[in-house]
């Protein structure tokens, strides 16, 4: 079984310990199917103060990550796997989809992935030139990168065999084939406050549950 590797450069390491260590990915790391590193932008910061970022060329608010401890940071982790790929989430960057994350997943040349977590008003362009991926998760904006390369790394992660109890559980979910989206599950009881469970789910036909879920599935729109 091949593992997946994801490094990331953050100044805020305790704030992605907690979900990491939790859930399916700590199951990930027990079965050796997941590993995470962190690396401290903070320790190539630069002078005395450790500074990672500085105000941008031309005026404006805010701060932007400055290249040198960026470069050195990345840097740091290719010169021991050159072949590691570089993730930096950004608004600029491809919408984040379930196709992507099967792509990332089941991709046999990518094993070590380097998540670049931004923060301040942005970054220098300058640093695009170290990235091999530019993801975006919509058309909003957050306060650091932090949570984006939690979404990023789940959703790749929680795909890898192994990783899910049901053999078949990340096959047939929404957006598991385009914008397909699942049909309307229930579980016990069959009848909860006057809310009734089909009665194709508790008939034990095979065939028509599996006609009424086909149905159904187009229909389950949010």
């Amino acid at each position: 079984m091949s593992k997946i590797k994801f490094t990331i450069i953050t100044l805020f390491e305790d704030a992605l310990k907690p979900y990491l260590n939790s859930s399916m990915m700590w199951k990930a790391t027990e079965k050796g199917i997941a590993e995470f590193d962190f690396v401290n932008l903070r320790d190539f910061g630069l002078g005395p103060h450790k500074s990672v970022d500085d105000t941008p060329y031309g005026g404006g608010d805010g701060m932007l990550l400055r290249c040198e401890p960026v470069f050195a940071a990345i840097e740091s982790v290719k010169s021991k796997d050159e072949n590691a790929k570089v993730i930096l989430p950004t608004p600029v960057g491809e919408i984040w989809n379930q196709k992507l994350a099967q792509k990332f997943s089941f991709s046999p040349e990518n094993s070590h992935f380097i998540i670049l977590c931004p923060h301040y008003e942005g970054y220098d362009e300058r640093i695009l030139s170290l990235v091999d991926y530019k993801i975006s998760l919509g058309k909003y904006i957050l306060t650091g990168g932090e949570l984006p390369a939690l979404i990023i790394i789940d959703s790749i992660v929680r795909l890898l065999p192994g990783v899910l109890g049901g053999e078949n559980s990340a096959l047939i979910e929404s957006f598991s084939d385009g914008d397909n989206l699942e049909y309307p599950q229930y579980t016990k009881p069959a009848d909860f406050r006057g809310m009734k469970v089909p009665d194709v789910l508790l008939s034990g036909n095979h065939g028509e549950i599996k006609k009424w879920r086909e149905e159904h599935a187009s229909k389950h729109v949010l």
